[in-house]
């Protein structure tokens, strides 16, 4: 593996699987043998990364290794997303903005659905006193006309254009010194086996920080609700409630449902 340090030690499935898409960069082809002795795992577990990986369409499997996916990168910037599925947002965001009550602090993720929350928390006219804390740059400033009833904190860090987002470094340093009362996230997939999952590696590790702050909110239009993406977030056992809307699958709800997560369902 030239022109990468060497992993140290086995490291989580889903770090391992990150850090095998970060090595294919750049690669035409990389092989079993040579990821097997970089992290010094077995070639059948490094078969089984690369082959979940092929599934999630961010590889393509060949005899002896891989070859990156030839398929454009799957993010899509905000303001591409932003109209998709707007209705089941507005409706998910409502429902978000009523566990909210004055005098409460909130994190706000980045995201579509995130940003109708922050509208939907400007239209209770009821509340006063919120302190909303945002890596989200949009989000800031549609919550300009909120204050002084709100509160307005960005996080700090590197700014990442495609999300608007802030980022590592100095993203999480915020995040590591509060406790809120709810957060509100954002993802691209939550599967009650697989867990809550992000197409991009940059915002996972903030949104792990929020998940340590805070209740645990997971806003998702029902698009969401039974992918699998490549950044894996935390277990479904690590959130407390689920706001998705009416076109989620049903045998996945109940399958979430039998792992603890509170569902709401936005009408």
């Amino acid at each position: 593996m030239d022109n990468v340090s060497k992993s140290d030690g086995e490291v989580p499935a889903e770090v391992r699987r990150q850090q095998i898409l970060a090595l294919m960069k750049g690669r035409d082809f990389i092989r079993v043998a040579d990821l097997s002795t970089y992290f010094g795992v077995s070639d059948v577990t490094v078969r089984s990364d690369l082959d979940t990986l092929a599934e999630l369409g961010h590889i393509r499997r060949v005899r002896g290794g891989a070859v990156p996916d030839a398929r454009p990168n799957l993010e899509r910037p905000f303001e591409e997303t932003q109209a998709a599925h707007s209705k089941e947002k507005d409706a998910i965001a409502r429902v978000a903005a009523h566990l909210v009550s004055s005098g409460q602090t909130i994190i706000l993720d980045v995201g579509t659905t995130t940003t109708a929350v922050a509208r939907a928390l400007i239209a209770r006219d009821d509340l006063r006193d919120i302190v909303i804390i945002t890596p989200s740059l949009n989000i800031a400033f549609e919550l300009e006309p909120a204050i002084p009833r709100f509160t307005v904190i960005l996080t700090g860090g590197t700014l990442r254009p495609m999300q608007h987002s802030l980022i590592d470094p100095l993203g999480g340093l915020l995040l590591d010194r509060i406790t809120a009362h709810i957060a509100f996230l954002g993802c691209n997939g939550i599967d009650h086996m697989r867990g809550v999952t992000n197409i991009n590696l940059p915002e996972t590790e903030i949104k792990r920080r929020m998940l340590r702050a805070s209740r645990r909110v997971v806003v998702a239009d029902s698009s969401k609700v039974g992918q699998v993406e490549v950044a894996y977030l935390c277990d479904v056992k690590d959130i407390d409630v689920l706001i998705t809307d009416e076109g989620a699958d049903p045998g996945e709800l109940a399958a979430l449902r039998e792992r603890s997560v509170e569902i709401m369902i936005a009408r």
